[in-house]
């Protein structure tokens, strides 16, 4: 099946996944990490981009970020890997492509599937097997959330504020919302969004995300061609 075009709308969360060429290691020392951060936060502040959460795994990576333009996630990805990969290929002797490709993305219905999508990223090293608490990891943004490390590169959204009235209120409902494991349903549905460009959301949330954005959002159902119907008046 042929990967849609990718979806983005500003001022709307996306996920964002990046794997390294071959699934190769894209980070190798806390060094490569920390430079990643540095150039993601100087890039997402010249282009406007809002980094919600994020994890930096040894050979992929995922984001949770609100461009406020149509061009700033791509305009953000593009600006560091035109510091880090030079960056990474000096320091390990080697050349080309580091990554895979463009990145992949996928559109969130931020009242449905935000949160999800957080403790999705958030865990993922958890599920890998790398720490058994996502607080013991340092490279993603859930010591931010639950309080233990304020983290520069960190935008909450508006669902993370709604937590709680306080910044322990809010730290302490996000420890609790993490608690349970996200279920394989769930987890198979995010994954399966982003790595196909799908937007992540309810029946009613990609209706109307197909009228606003003019344009096929999901794959059209064989043998019969796509059409957006007009709005009843």
């Amino acid at each position: 099946m042929a990967r849609l075009p990718r979806l983005v709308l500003p001022n709307q969360p996306h996920h964002i996944i990046q794997h390294g060429n071959d699934r190769q290691l894209i980070f190798r020392d806390s060094e490569d990490y920390q430079r990643f951060l540095g150039w993601l936060k100087e890039s997402a502040r010249e282009f406007k981009v809002a980094i919600h959460a994020y994890v930096l795994m040894p050979n992929h990576l995922h984001l949770l970020a609100s461009p406020s333009t149509v061009e700033g996630l791509a305009q953000t990805m593009q600006r560091v890997g035109r510091y880090y990969v030079p960056w990474f290929n000096a320091k390990y002797g080697r050349s080309g492509s580091l990554f895979q490709g463009r990145f992949k993305t996928s559109l969130i219905d931020a009242a449905a599937y935000f949160l999800f999508c957080s403790r999705y990223i958030e865990h993922n090293p958890v599920r890998s097997e790398l720490v058994s608490d996502p607080v013991n990891y340092p490279w993603s943004s859930y010591a931010h959330h639950a309080g233990a490390q304020p983290d520069s590169v960190i935008t909450d959204h508006a669902l993370y504020w709604a937590l709680g009235n306080t910044p322990f209120q809010r730290e302490a409902a996000y420890i609790e919302l993490s608690r349970p494991a996200l279920t394989r349903e769930q987890l198979d549905q995010i994954n399966a969004a982003v790595l196909k460009g799908w937007p992540l959301g309810s029946d009613a949330f990609k209706t109307e995300l197909q009228h606003r954005a003019k344009r096929q959002v999901l794959p059209a159902k064989r043998g019969r061609p796509f059409k957006i119907k007009a709005p009843a008046s």
